[in-house]
């Protein structure tokens, strides 16, 4: 066997042996990463309903919500995801809501990739707490009924169009007063 050909050979081997470990390793970790991401979801969900301790996946008109409800089965609240377009990407958010009092129950930041120090404080308590009892029929606008952050208004304008927005098509589906 000539050399070029040898030298593809071993890389070749080299590629399926490396390709095989990788398969291996995801098909060995997938069941734990899939796990933690659903206690991750369920945490957020439980943080951003308070009383619930438990909680159920429903899906209407091409939504997803989570019914939180405590150990005796009462409903506590309803929890949707809300996404919007920060400066340096997606956020993403876990929005807490109670159809019968038409109010916010608390929010989460999920996931974001905004500047460290400046739109990455929307995930800090002293901004998300802001619109726990918040209405619904409230303006959610910046500098108004929204406090933004100083040197960085996208990220909290992103977070309140977005939950906004989605919260519009929600009451559609869960209106103020109703049941869920």
């Amino acid at each position: 066997m000539n050399q070029p050909v040898k030298m593809v050979v071993v890389l070749m081997m080299i590629a399926l042996v490396a390709g095989a470990l990788l398969a291996f390793t995801y098909q060995a970790t997938y069941p734990k990463i899939q796990q933690q991401a659903k206690e991750a979801l369920e945490s957020s969900v439980l943080k951003v309903i308070p009383g619930a301790e438990k909680m159920e996946e429903v899906q209407k008109d091409g939504m997803t919500f989570y019914i939180g409800m405590d150990n005796q089965g009462s409903k506590k609240g309803i929890a949707f995801k809300a996404v919007g377009s920060g400066f340096s990407g997606p956020i993403e958010i876990m929005v807490g809501y109670n159809p019968k009092e038409g109010k916010l129950t608390g929010i989460e930041i999920l996931s974001m990739s905004e500047t460290p120090g400046l739109g990455a404080k929307i995930k800090e308590p002293s901004f998300t707490e802001q619109f726990k009892g918040k209405s619904v029929k409230d303006e959610f606008a910046p500098k108004k009924d929204v406090k933004v952050i100083t040197g960085a208004t996208i990220s909290p304008t992103a977070v309140a169009k977005a939950i906004k927005s989605t919260l519009e098509e929600v009451t559609k589906i869960y209106p103020v007063g109703g049941d869920f």
